[in-house]
């Protein structure tokens, strides 16, 4: 079984583009807003959404020779994508002192719906291949 560090789908890895952007405007805006303490805050949710999402994006992105594994691919991803949010809020709520539980939670629901967009992220390459997959099968008379 090959494991590649870099995740292959272009909606998962444009969207988490969007989580840093947008995870970092908010930062700045809470800094200014309400200070420091805030501004880690906004930080570390954003982070805790984002980190699950590469998380999943690594385990999603494997390669699956048929349509059962590539299910079990997607909800192992989905699992390893919980549990990494669990293990993150346990241990920012432990280590840091001076959270401000408003900025971290909405932060990170925030980022967490930025990551639902990857549905309606266009992944091109894919578009070309299957465009020239049915080409193919129809001129073969194949479904």
């Amino acid at each position: 079984m090959s494991f590649s560090l870099r995740i292959q789908s272009k909606p998962i890895r444009k969207v988490l583009m969007w989580q840093l952007a947008v995870t970092a405007a908010l930062a700045v805006l809470a800094g200014l807003l309400a200070g420091l303490p805030a501004a880690k805050s906004v930080c570390l949710g954003g982070f805790i959404s984002i980190a699950s999402g590469i998380a999943f994006g690594l385990m999603a992105s494997r390669q699956a020779p048929s349509a059962g594994t590539a299910i079990r691919n997607m909800l192992r991803a989905e699992s390893v994508k919980i549990g990494v949010v669990v293990i993150l809020f346990w241990l920012v709520l432990k280590v840091v002192s001076d959270i401000v539980p408003l900025a971290l939670l909405g932060s990170f629901i925030v980022s967490t719906l930025i990551q639902s967009m990857a549905f309606f992220v266009r992944d091109s390459s894919y578009d070309d291949a299957t465009a020239k997959s049915l080409e193919a099968s129809l001129k073969n008379g194949t479904d």
